[in-house]
């Protein structure tokens, strides 16, 4: 078994290998854009890019972090690639590591993401000053994979409307899934998923699918649901796609297995099927039809490229389809959220 080292490691990206963070003896730490500190970012980044990305660095470079022997970043998107580069230029003193990730999910770009993952592995042992076993990152899937089954189970709950004001019992299970240890991440999600309000919602209240990349802030669901929204379902890189199941085939390599496991999850934008390109709108077709939504909220921070590059094919599709949809666009704060409630509540009273 890997040294256990009792430190965190930060990363902002879903899709993070957690569980070698974890094989290596470390505390993955999302670093979520929820920050009272000063807008410092503009000082290194452009205006025009991802808030996300610059709450991020603002977190960095007002010391709103806890302590962490480094930092994990993932290639994901072009906004995501600049900020390891303004990170060690604000904390120069900052172990970091950039790791490729693929934007399609073919057996080249598996093998290509695997090797990543080697890469990732060594330094990551180096960190830690022992090499991560292949017996301790299987030990962390299965752990990782309680976490999220038990998630999952919580979920279905809440989308069900089983839990009176679920959705934000939910949000702060993530927000602890990604930011705490993992038994204290299990035990928390287990308590919640056995001990919640079993209090069945109004049915009356129109039924709406929700989507796009970052929402961390509880406040702005129980927003949602002061509007007369009814969220059944999301999909949200702050929500149901941060912790997915890690399934490998008996006899698969075990990088191989995890990279497939990976690239092959719920995607966002920024991954793109040449086979079918038109695949994220598709999918959101969908997964509203499949929880029964009336309507369509996609949510993305604002100047996301991948996300805004597609939303023009994701609302024609959705208007063949007879869903309405409402586009909201926010910098990750509250307030930013709030600004919408009138055009939230006027979504679904047309919803009726």
């Amino acid at each position: 078994m890997g040294r256990q080292t009792n430190e965190s490691l930060g990363y902002g990206c879903a899709y993070t290998p957690l569980v070698m963070l974890r094989a290596a003896g470390y505390d993955p730490y999302r670093v979520l854009p929820l920050t009272d500190s000063h807008d410092q970012a503009g000082l290194h980044l452009h205006d025009n890019l991802c808030p996300h990305v610059k709450k991020i660095l603002d977190r960095a470079m007002g010391n709103d972090l806890p302590v962490l022997a480094g930092m994990i970043f993932m290639n994901s998107c072009d906004a995501m690639r600049r900020l390891p580069d303004a990170w060690r230029k604000v904390r120069e003193g900052d172990r970091t590591v950039l790791v490729d990730l693929p934007v399609i999910a073919d057996e080249s770009a598996v093998r290509f993401f695997a090797g990543e993952l080697r890469r990732l592995a060594g330094v990551l042992g180096e960190w830690s000053g022992s090499p991560v076993s292949d017996d301790r990152v299987k030990e962390c899937i299965q752990e990782h994979n309680r976490l999220a089954d038990t998630l999952s189970g919580l979920a279905s709950k809440v989308n069900a409307g089983a839990y009176k004001g679920g959705r934000n019992t939910l949000q702060k299970a993530y927000a602890v899934a990604a930011t705490k240890p993992l038994p204290e991440a299990i035990r928390y999600a287990e308590d919640v998923l056995s001990s919640g309000l079993k209090e069945k919602l109004s049915g009356s209240l129109p039924a709406v699918f929700l989507f796009g990349n970052i929402l961390p802030d509880t406040e702005a669901f129980a927003l949602f649901e002061a509007s007369g929204a009814r969220i059944v379902d999301e999909d949200l890189c702050t929500g149901s796609r941060l912790i997915q199941p890690v399934r490998i085939e008996d006899g698969e390599d075990l990088y191989t297995g995890l990279s497939r496991a990976i690239l092959g999850r719920i995607s966002c934008a920024r991954t793109f099927n040449h086979a079918r390109p038109g695949e994220i709108a598709q999918t959101v077709v969908e997964r509203a039809r499949a929880c029964d939504a009336k309507g369509v909220i996609f949510h993305t921070a604002k100047f996301c490229d991948p996300y805004l590059a597609r939303l023009p094919s994701i609302r024609e599709t959705l208007r063949k389809e007879g869903i309405p949809i409402l586009v909201l666009e926010g910098d990750c704060t509250t307030r930013s959220i709030g600004q919408h409630r009138t055009r939230i509540e006027a979504f679904i009273e047309m919803l009726g």
